[in-house]
């Protein structure tokens, strides 16, 4: 049986990232980049899809397992018989990003601590998703043991222990005295260099430790869930490129959002959307370095006729995100298709531009200072904007269905028109601020008009359902949260949308977004719903919920896209920035009486 999703663990160098489960294996790891083809990919099968497994042979052992603090160095404690070892796994941090990256590297210290423990190693090398078989071979020497195994452009070095070959796959045992400690050291590099020199691990060890603590420290935040709230944080820095900047909405592809389900999507990728309101978090918590380097990275992408603008982009600012399946993987226990890239980069979502337009005014509010190109990228975002002013569109769920006017997409029109008139006003920055007041102004009419139902927001114009996006009106300063149409909105959300107390986007059975199936509650939401509470003199109810939600992290803290109340289990990518960052700002509502608008 596969392991559940809320079973693994999260090693990051933020220029990739590898899952952990709690029975020590690797199964999820794509190199050299997040959104590059997978090395071990179990995650999405079993173990003939690659992984590295490493635990006690000793099948009756325990484990128990925790962060080094706030860091992303992983300590797995194994016991059995009374012998205990521990195994510290890590993804060395580059003290120099850009400079020498070709390579990363992922080291499994394991350490006896008592008595005698023997390690068993399971190594199955896979690339490009599980479709190339790895020509291996033996090097080193017998105190000094190394295996190579390239196919393409990939290559990897082990080194630590020798490894006995068996139908494709890689044995061996470790045995560990107490004091006793052997580093078993994977490097990936491109199979067209040499390979590259071991790591010194002490000296990568403490550097990787003392980065991510130095960054933690750093994290301004005092109030409810503050642990919660630090490995959030550390959670998005950790799926923001040390290199490029671009900030990817999870970690993974293809996990299902419905078991058996077809709704698989691939996450490794910037939506511009996540990628802001991931920055508002960070913002929020003192870093503004960050929002410089994004806003750096939003021009690169998005250079060009705004009419070219994407939704998403890849981590570098890569604009072909051709959406295609896989059959050389199953599916996470069989839920198909596997797809790679995905199409909604080519999808028109209205609300996109809002969004941008709302962080950078955040960014300029929090300091961050104004550049020869960064205001005309934002008048070339509302040109955009003005010249799509009447195109339906695909919402923020990015549906596969018809578009429609989607109020929630409608109202980030409306702050996105906002934040430029108030840059002009409040600002003193340059732009046709009567042509934007204008059409804010039509958008709110519009909205108070198609957009309201029997005196509630509707999820878009002419239907009677509502949506959970909605709950963001009031984010963004378009309503107060006390706003009695909002209030309407919220009753009707618990009575259509909410189940087992967590909050879905909106029925999927309506037909609207064009697919088979359904889906669990998605997390995020429902965080949003506690921001709802906390605004609206709900206290009791926004505590108990955030409580509830803060519960079904796992024992690592990490959140991925949904969770079905139902099988008690997470479901969709993890770890998933939304769910995240939505948690931050629902932690910080709680801290304040009143609702701060984005």
């Amino acid at each position: 049986m596969a392991p559940r999703i809320e079973d693994y663990a999260l090693l990051s160098n933020c220029r990739t990232a590898a899952l952990v489960s709690r029975e020590g294996s690797v199964d999820w790891l794509c190199l050299p980049r997040l959104d590059s083809p997978s090395a071990f990919a179990a995650l999405l099968g079993d173990a003939d899809h690659g992984r590295w497994e490493l635990r006690p042979d000793d099948p009756d052992a325990t484990a128990t397992r925790r962060y080094d603090a706030d860091t992303f160095v992983l300590i797995t404690r194994w016991e059995s018989g009374g012998n205990v070892a521990e195994v510290h796994d890590f993804m060395p941090i580059d003290p120099d990003p850009g400079v020498g990256i070709e390579r990363a590297d992922l080291v499994r210290r394991v350490i006896g601590v008592h008595g005698s423990v023997t390690m068993r190693q399971h190594l199955s090398i896979r690339f490009d998703y599980a479709r190339a078989l790895p020509w291996v071979r033996q090097t080193g020497t017998d105190d000094r043991p190394e295996m190579v195994a390239m196919a393409g452009p990939d290559a990897l070095v082990l080194r630590g222990a020798r490894l006995r070959a068996h139908d494709h796959q890689h044995h061996g045992e470790v045995t560990v005295d107490a004091g006793q400690i052997v580093d078993l050291h994977l490097t990936w590099f491109p199979s067209y260099r040499a390979v590259p020199d071991p790591l010194d691990v002490d000296d990568a060890l403490a550097f990787t430790t003392d980065w991510w603590q130095s960054w933690a420290d750093r994290i301004e935040h005092h109030g409810p869930h503050h642990e919660k709230v630090v490995r959030s944080l550390l959670i998005l820095r950790a799926l923001t490129n040390h290199v490029t900047g671009g900030i990817a909405a999870a970690a993974t592809m293809a996990l299902p959002e419905e078991i058996g389900g077809e709704r698989n999507w691939d996450y490794r990728y910037v939506w511009l959307r996540d990628a802001a309101l991931t920055l508002e978090a960070l913002l929020d918590h003192g870093f503004l370095a960050l929002a410089e380097r994004w806003r750096e990275w939003l021009l690169r992408a998005v250079a060009g006729d705004p009419a070219d603008l994407q939704i998403m982009y890849g981590l570098a600012g890569e604009r072909n995100l051709h959406e295609w399946t896989l059959d050389s993987l199953p599916g996470y226990e069989h839920s198909t298709p596997v797809r790679v890239g995905n199409g909604a980069a080519a999808q028109y979502q209205a609300d996109v531009v809002g969004e941008v337009m709302v962080t950078l005014s955040a960014a300029r509010a929090a300091g961050l200072a104004e550049t020869e190109f960064a205001w005309p990228l934002e008048r070339q975002l509302l040109r955009f904007a003005t010249e799509s002013i009447d195109r339906p569109d695909h919402g923020l769920w990015e549906i596969r269905g018809e578009p429609h006017m989607f109020t929630h997409s409608r109202a980030m029109i409306w702050a996105a028109f906002d934040r430029g008139v108030r840059a002009v006003e409040d600002g003193g920055l340059d732009g046709p601020v009567d042509t934007w007041r204008e059409l804010r102004d039509r958008m709110r009419d519009e909205i108070d008009r198609d957009g309201v139902t029997d005196g509630y927001f509707t999820q878009y114009y002419g239907s009677t359902e509502v949506d959970a996006s909605l709950l963001l009106l009031a984010e963004v300063g378009f309503c107060a949260p006390d706003d009695p149409r909002m209030l309407a909105t919220v009753e009707q959300i618990e009575q259509t949308l909410m189940h087992d107390g967590l909050v879905h986007r909106y029925r999927t059975d309506t037909g609207v977004d064009g697919l088979a199936g359904g889906e669990s509650p998605f997390l995020a939401c429902s965080f949003w719903l506690v921001e709802q509470y906390a605004a609206t003199g709900r206290r009791d109810e926004a505590e108990a919920l955030m409580a509830r939600l803060c519960g079904l992290t796992n024992d690592v803290g990490m959140l991925a896209e949904e969770y079905d109340p139902v099988a008690e289990r997470q479901l969709g990518n993890t770890p998933q920035a939304f769910s995240h960052l939505a948690l931050v700002r629902a932690a910080d509502a709680l801290v304040h009486s009143e609702l701060r608008p984005r």
